[in-house]
């Protein structure tokens, strides 16, 4: 879902309501329990807040809303230094409906809404379009210009405006570190994709169209690859070989074995890295399709071989990594 041109749209995404705008919000009769945030990634930590919401909701009997935002604040705020996305606009809505909410409100982040008043924000949004009646949100979130909104200030307007404020502590993994979309961007980076995936409570997955490459997978090399065009304000793992899970349109799901770097045996480093993906036991044609490459295992580092024999070796024990791999993980 883009929410370009999308004004006065509302949409529903399975049981959840999806409303693009807060102008476009009636809020229900029995009051909202809200939280707000980016939730990029909707990992684990985003996740335990939400239960706690629903927990809460049901024993005042309000409905659910999360408050989120059709980019990343950052991108407007500081785009020098914005984080590149755990997941784009469609999969964030997707795993928020996967968690029971009953309404999800996108909010357009531009320059207007960057240099709006916290207590305007509060107004518009949580008092008018939603009838507010608990605002959940973790203890150190910080909203509306200049980050002056806080669970303080919540507070105060809470009081005034008949709303309950709760804020919660971060969610922390069993080492007791706290979960969050920056430490998952980290383990990324790094390769750490099983790490990142316990933190996700998932693969992290990447999405993009299938596009031509230079063909020397299939004639040359005897494995044809899906070469993925991921956008490039997405996170892509650090450059290395993985074992995927690789998603088609007609929701059919494939073991990959996935080339994610530069291709130094056969050029000069490119400028980005190309994500390239065997499918296991799969003879088809995946042109112009939308993919979806979920990251179980990193298997090895990219390098470069002497010639096409030794990169044909190393590419036959990938696959048979990749299926060992995956034969214990279910997608």
């Amino acid at each position: 879902m883009s929410t370009t041109g999308a004004r006065d749209r509302t949409t529903n995404l399975g049981p959840m309501e999806v409303i693009v705008g807060p102008e476009n919000c009636t809020p229900p009769a029995r009051g909202s329990a809200v939280t707000i945030g980016a939730y990029d990634g909707v990992h684990t930590g985003h996740r335990h807040l939400i239960t706690a919401l629903g927990s809460m909701a049901h024993q005042r009997n309000l409905d659910t809303v999360v408050v989120t935002f059709d980019r990343h604040p950052a991108t407007v705020v500081r785009p020098e230094s914005a984080p590149l996305l755990l997941t784009d606009l469609d999969q964030k809505l997707e795993l928020l409906a996967a968690t029971g909410i009953d309404r999800t409100v996108v909010v357009e982040f531009d320059e207007a809404r960057a240099n709006e008043s916290a207590e305007d924000f509060v107004l518009e949004v949580l008092v008018r379009g939603l009838g507010a009646r608990l605002v959940v949100v973790g203890e150190d979130f910080h909203f509306g210009h200049g980050r002056k909104g806080n669970v303080a200030l919540l507070t105060e307007m809470g009081a005034r405006h008949g709303f309950e404020v709760v804020g919660l502590g971060l969610e922390a993994d069993k080492a007791g570190e706290a979960v969050s979309s920056t430490r998952i961007r980290r383990l990324l980076a790094a390769g750490d994709v099983a790490a990142a995936g316990r933190l996700l409570g998932r693969p992290h997955q990447v999405r993009g169209v299938v596009v031509h490459g230079d063909g020397r997978g299939g004639p040359e090399l005897g494995f044809p690859t899906a070469n993925v065009d991921v956008p490039g304000d997405v996170a892509l793992p650090g450059e290395g070989i993985y074992a995927c899970w690789y998603g088609r349109p007609d929701g059919s799901v494939h073991a990959a074995a996935v080339s994610l770097g530069r291709r130094p045996t056969f050029y000069a480093p490119a400028d980005a890295p190309i994500l390239e993906a065997f499918l296991l036991d799969f003879g088809g044609d995946l042109y112009d399709e939308q993919a979806q490459v979920a990251f179980v295992e990193r298997l090895r580092d990219e390098k470069r071989f002497p010639g096409i024999d030794e990169l044909v070796t190393q590419m036959t024990l990938d696959v048979e990594a990749t299926r060992a791999v995956l034969s214990t993980k279910a997608h």
